[in-house]
């Protein structure tokens, strides 16, 4: 009876490492083991990466979309009322918000007032979207309040309108200027509606990082809006903040009891599902096709194995006929195969990982090199490229990584430690 050895000797690993670092003329594959390593490296660089800029998008979109606007909202459509005429709003919006805002979960309740005019200014126009709020209501968007940067004070907000940074661009305001509102929706007069004129003075610009806000949208007052849109004693919508953002449609149930006649109710998720969605199809098939890449990449592992495997015939004879069990046969080459495998993946890990956290200066090096239009915020809506590197997505890439190193070199170190020295050395 052949006596055992302890799993993983001393001597199983100095055997691997010798055949590791046996160069071809020796019986070796050092050429294929550097292939095998620089494969694995990329294909675990190139997962982390992704992953992180996946990441990285999600919570960006996300960010900016609750940082800019209402978790939950609650509108109706135009209605003829009992006088026969045509309208939209809520009334006594005051007590409805205080109703609104008894709902356990809700933060805050704004009453809102909303319209599209076209902005003018040193003769140029501009359509934009006006949204007439108190200074406490404005003050509960974080990303208004605390944005990438910004020109003037937000506690001026009383004394005239606040505007995204885009919008300044294009008609070339500055803090202290007046911007002209135009509304079709005016007086009407026996020759018909006549156009509303208003100025307002400029006292605070925002730039949140997202185009179609930074490009678009207008805070006013919100008694200034109701008298610039004929909205007096009256508001388009209430805008609602919850505590838990990503859970706001189970509270669909509880506001449906508390909201005003006519109402409806519409959530973050509501408007922006679609994108979700994408994205979140667009991720599995990206991991998917990443995770093909590193199979591709272990895969060279199992090439360079075999061919170790057939090399070292002669050694594998020899190592049974001194005593070597199967199962230290196996583990010598399976140490072989897994050490490429785990140190490619370590350096794809240290490649990735730099790649995320210095991601920003390696763009703008390369938006230098290729003169600039690598990433514009007009095209993908963001001032730059995001990305987050997280703890269960390095856990995801090394254990695919790892998995698959262990199991497909699993079956050439078994077909080693299944030869018979006799198979081995009948030709010697």
């Amino acid at each position: 009876m052949k006596p055992s050895t302890k799993p993983f000797s001393n001597f199983e690993w100095i055997i691997a490492w010798r055949y590791l670092r046996s160069k071809r003329a020796d019986g070796g594959v050092s050429l294929m083991t550097w292939i095998s390593l620089i494969g694995i490296s990329l294909a675990v660089f190139a997962l982390i990466a992704t992953l992180a800029v996946r990441s990285g998008f999600r919570t960006e979109f996300v960010s900016t979309i609750l940082g800019a606007n209402a978790h939950a909202s609650i509108y109706n459509s135009p209605y003829i009322n009992l006088d026969g005429v045509v309208t939209s709003g809520f009334s006594d919006y005051e007590a409805a918000s205080k109703k609104i805002a008894s709902v356990n979960g809700i933060v805050s309740v704004s009453p809102v007032v909303k319209g599209q005019v076209m902005a003018t200014a040193n003769g140029k126009n501009k359509g934009v979207e006006v949204f007439g709020e108190t200074l406490t209501d404005v003050k509960k968007l974080p990303l208004i309040v605390n944005p990438e940067s910004s020109m003037g004070s937000v506690e001026n907000f009383d004394k005239g309108v606040a505007i995204g940074s885009g919008i300044a661009r294009s008609l070339g305001l500055h803090i202290g200027d007046i911007i002209t509102l135009i509304s079709p929706n005016g007086v009407k007069t026996a020759f018909g509606t006549s156009p509303r004129i208003s100025g307002f003075e400029v006292v605070y610009i925002f730039q949140v990082g997202r185009y179609d806000i930074d490009n678009t949208r207008i805070y006013m007052p919100l008694l200034d809006a109701q008298i610039y849109f004929n909205r007096e004693n009256l508001v388009d919508e209430f805008e609602i903040m919850v505590s838990n953002p990503e859970n706001v449609g189970n509270l669909k149930s509880f506001l449906i009891n508390v909201t005003p006649e006519r109402g409806l109710i519409w959530t973050w998720r509501d408007a922006n599902g679609g994108f979700l969605n994408a994205l979140q199809m667009e991720d599995n098939i990206m991991f998917i096709i990443l995770s093909i890449l590193v199979l591709i990449a272990t895969m060279n592992i199992v090439s360079g194995l075999i061919m170790l495997v057939k090399n070292k015939s002669h050694d594998i004879g020899i190592l049974r006929t001194m005593g070597l069990t199967e199962g230290s046969i196996l583990r010598i080459f399976f140490i072989c195969g897994s050490s490429i495998g785990i140190l490619g993946t370590l350096i794809g890990v240290i490649m990735g990982c730099s790649f995320v956290i210095f991601i920003d200066p390696i763009f703008n090096t390369i938006n230098y090199i290729a003169g600039g239009g690598v990433w514009t915020a007009e095209k993908y809506l963001l001032s730059n490229l995001p990305a987050e590197l997280r703890l269960e997505d390095v856990i995801k890439a090394c254990s695919l990584s790892l998995g698959l190193t262990f199991i497909i070199t699993y079956f050439p170190a078994r077909r080693a430690a299944r030869m018979s020295p006799v198979e081995a050395l009948q030709y010697d």
